[in-house]
C-alpha cells in the first residue's frame, strides 16, 4: 500500500466518524430567563415588586425587650408580697402592599403582634392580628388603629385615650397641609359583657393643619352606647434644638374611648413635653401632665425619657415617671428598653 492510498483511506474513516457523531449530537435546552426582584420607589423606601406582578411589597417589624419597675407592677409574688418589677418582650411583623389602579392606589396592611410577659408570676404569651385593613385612595376598611390612637405627647405621660383598635371604616381627605377625616367604629367587642347592649357604634372625626415647622390636630370621638364623647387637641412644633408637644383633652363622661385613674374615668387633661436633641444620637424628653377625673380627683405627673440610637434600627431607652394624686398613693415607675426595628 502506497502513501497516497493510506492518506485517502484515513480521510474517509475520519469523515465517517464525524458524520455519525453529527447525527447523534445532543442540543442543550435554552435556560429560562431569571426574573430578578425589582425595587419599587413609587411609594417610598423599602418597597419591591412581587415577581410577576405590578404590586409593591414592603416587609418590616420590631422586637422590643423591656424591664420595668414600680410599686406592685409585677403583680403578686410568693408569700403574699407584691413584685415591684417585671420583664416583657414584644415582637411585630408587618406586610404592606401598594398597587396603582384605575380607582387610585389600592393598599393592604397586615401587622401581627406577639407578647410574652412574666407579670404576676404567671408567664403569658400570645400572637394576635393587631391590624389588617384595605385602603383605596383615602378609604380604609378593616381592623386598624384609629386616629384616636395618636393622642398624647412625646414621653410616657400620655395617659387619656383608652380603646383605639377596632373594625372600622374611615375616609381621609388629604390636601397636604390640610387633612380631614371621618370614621365609624364597631364597639361591640368593648361591650361583650354588657347585659343589654345597644347600638355599640363609635363615631370619629379628625382634622389637621400643617404650618412651617409643625402642625395642629383635633380629634373627636362619640360612643353611641353611653352617649358620651371626648375631644383631644395636639400642637407639635420644632422649637430650637428639639420638638415641643402640647396637648389637651376633655371627656363628657365615661366611654370606651377614655381611660381613667384606678377605675375613675378622666374628665380632662393638659400636658406638655420637649424632646431635646442633645446629640445626633441622644434625645432627652422631660414632660409634665395634669389630669382631673369624673369624681374630681386631681393627679399631677412629671417624667423624664432618654433614648439613644446605638446603630441603625437599634435603640435603647429609659424612663422615670412620678404621679401624685389627691386621692391615692404617690407612685414612681419606669422602664429600661431595647428596641430593634427593621
Amino acid at each position: 500500500m502506497n502513501i497516497k492510498s493510506l492518506l485517502i483511506g484515513s480521510a474517509a474513516a475520519l469523515a465517517a466518524v464525524s458524520g455519525a457523531q453529527a447525527a447523534d449530537a445532543i442540543v442543550a435546552a435554552e435556560p429560562e430567563p431569571l426574573e430578578y426582584v425589582r425595587v419599587c420607589d413609587a411609594f417610598g423606601a423599602g418597597y419591591f415588586y412581587i415577581p410577576g406582578t405590578e404590586t409593591c411589597l414592603r416587609i418590616g417589624g420590631e422586637v422590643r425587650f423591656t424591664v420595668g419597675f414600680g410599686e406592685d407592677v409585677g403583680g403578686p409574688a410568693p408569700g403574699g408580697f407584691s413584685s415591684d418589677w417585671y420583664s416583657a418582650t414584644r415582637g411585630r411583623v408587618f406586610f404592606d402592599t401598594k398597587t396603582d389602579s384605575e380607582l387610585g392606589t389600592i393598599g393592604t396592611y397586615i401587622r401581627l403582634e406577639g407578647n410574652y410577659s412574666g407579670e404576676e408570676r404567671a408567664p403569658s404569651a400570645g400572637v394576635s392580628l393587631e391590624q389588617a385593613y384595605i385602603t383605596v385612595g383615602g378609604l380604609k376598611a378593616g381592623k386598624a388603629l384609629t386616629w384616636w390612637d395618636d393622642t398624647g405627647i412625646a414621653g410616657e405621660l400620655d395617659a387619656f385615650a383608652d380603646a383605639s383598635n377596632f373594625n372600622t371604616v374611615s375616609y381621609l381627605y388629604d390636601a397636604g397641609a390640610f387633612r380631614l377625616g371621618l370614621g365609624v367604629d364597631d364597639l361591640s367587642g368593648q361591650y361583650s359583657t354588657t347585659a343589654n347592649p345597644g347600638s355599640e357604634i363609635g363615631l370619629e372625626a379628625f382634622g389637621l393643619v400643617s404650618f412651617g415647622a409643625g402642625d395642629f390636630a383635633l380629634r373627636g370621638v362619640y360612643d353611641t352606647e353611653t352617649e358620651e364623647g371626648a375631644l383631644y387637641a395636639t400642637l407639635v412644633a420644632n422649637v430650637g434644638p428639639g420638638q415641643l408637644n402640647l396637648a389637651a383633652g376633655w371627656s363628657s363622661g365615661e366611654n370606651v374611648y377614655v381611660d381613667g385613674f384606678n377605675g375613675d374615668a378622666y374628665e380632662w387633661t393638659v400636658s406638655g413635653s420637649y424632646a431635646l436633641k442633645a446629640t445626633e444620637k441622644l434625645t432627652i424628653t422631660p414632660s409634665v401632665a395634669y389630669w382631673n377625673t369624673q369624681s374630681n380627683n386631681d393627679i399631677w405627673g412629671v417624667g423624664l425619657l432618654a433614648e439613644y440610637q446605638l446603630a441603625t434600627g437599634l435603640k435603647v431607652g429609659a424612663t422615670v415617671d412620678y404621679e401624685s394624686p389627691d386621692v391615692g398613693d404617690d407612685n414612681t415607675s419606669g422602664w429600661v428598653r431595647l428596641t430593634r426595628s427593621f
